[in-house]
């Protein structure tokens, strides 16, 4: 079984304003870095049924709307927003990377 990955919320974000822009699948799962298409049909979904909420939600944990994760304990929350700050840090590290890379080619 593969590891289960979490995608920070403005990654979630951009993938639906890809595909509401008409970007296609394969090409925003490969610009963003998405490993799985179901994934990005499920973040979809919530965004038609108006359950945005739900994309910032822990992987594995599922709450009611409103109840959020505000009742875990301080552990597990540091633990959440530590992994959630590492994350935004790679997709900034990715962008970068990323815009070298166009510069490059514009030149």
């Amino acid at each position: 079984m593969g590891k289960r990955v979490s995608y920070p919320v403005e990654v979630k974000l951009k993938a639906i304003e890809m595909r509401l822009a008409g970007v296609p699948v394969k090409e925003g799962m490969e610009t963003l870095q998405i490993r799985n298409h179901t994934q990005l049909k499920t973040w979809m979904r919530w965004h038609r049924n108006g359950e945005s909420y739900r994309l910032a939600q822990p992987v594995g944990q599922t709450y009611t709307h409103r109840k959020g994760p505000h009742s875990q304990d301080t552990p597990s929350k540091l633990k959440a927003e530590n992994r959630y700050l590492k994350q935004q840090i790679e997709v900034l590290k990715k962008y970068k990377e990323l815009e070298r890379e166009w510069l490059d080619l514009s030149q």
